[in-house]
């Protein structure tokens, strides 16, 4: 059996080296010093089951890496999520959609011609940023730059008018004009 002695000094030896061993593979600190007081509680318990003391360390690591098992084991699974989310209503999104049309055409229409033309035949013709670069005779990083900035304006005008609620998943929910803008976009 080994002495108290032998055992603090086994303590202050693997100490610093644990704590780094777990810190590396568990990312709470405090869940790491739970871990190393029950690695240090079963070197203690299970010494004499030690057969050879010249694998102390590989002993010593053994226990430390089935106590991390054993946190992870233990930390429950989360639920799954349900097939079906509740998110908007597609029908309600189409009506929304609807409603803004007007206005997205107005502020469509106030685009510079560059790059309301990019944005018509990329997002309303359907045509890809490729093609676009190829029929305007411009690059295609020229093309994309132009079809960004397009739909960040339209999105800044959009912003500036409305307030918008989504969805967790982006889906539009609804949306409130604000009260200086109503007559000027139409989105009442």
């Amino acid at each position: 059996m080994l002495s108290e002695t032998r055992i603090e000094s086994i303590w202050r030896q693997f100490h610093d080296p644990l704590y780094a061993f777990v810190r590396a593979r568990v990312a709470d600190q405090d869940a790491a010093e739970d871990i190393l007081q029950d690695v240090f509680l079963r070197i203690h318990t299970r010494i004499e089951t030690l057969r050879d003391e010249t694998k102390l360390d590989a002993w010593i690591y053994q226990i430390t890496r089935n106590v991390i098992t054993d946190y992870y084991r233990a930390k429950p699974i989360p639920a799954p999520l349900p097939e079906q989310t509740p998110d908007a209503d597609p029908a309600e999104q189409d009506e929304l959609a609807e409603k803004l049309a007007p206005s997205i055409r107005e502020m469509v229409n106030a685009l510079s011609p560059a790059y309301r033309e990019a944005f018509l035949l990329t997002e309303i013709n359907g045509i890809s940023q490729v093609e676009l670069a190829q029929r305007l005779n411009i690059s295609v990083s020229g093309a994309k730059s132009r079809v960004q900035r397009a739909r960040a304006q339209i999105r800044q005008m959009l912003l500036d008018c409305c307030h918008f609620e989504f969805d967790r998943l982006g889906g539009l929910i609804n949306y409130y004009p604000r009260v200086d803008c109503c007559q000027r976009c139409g989105c009442e």
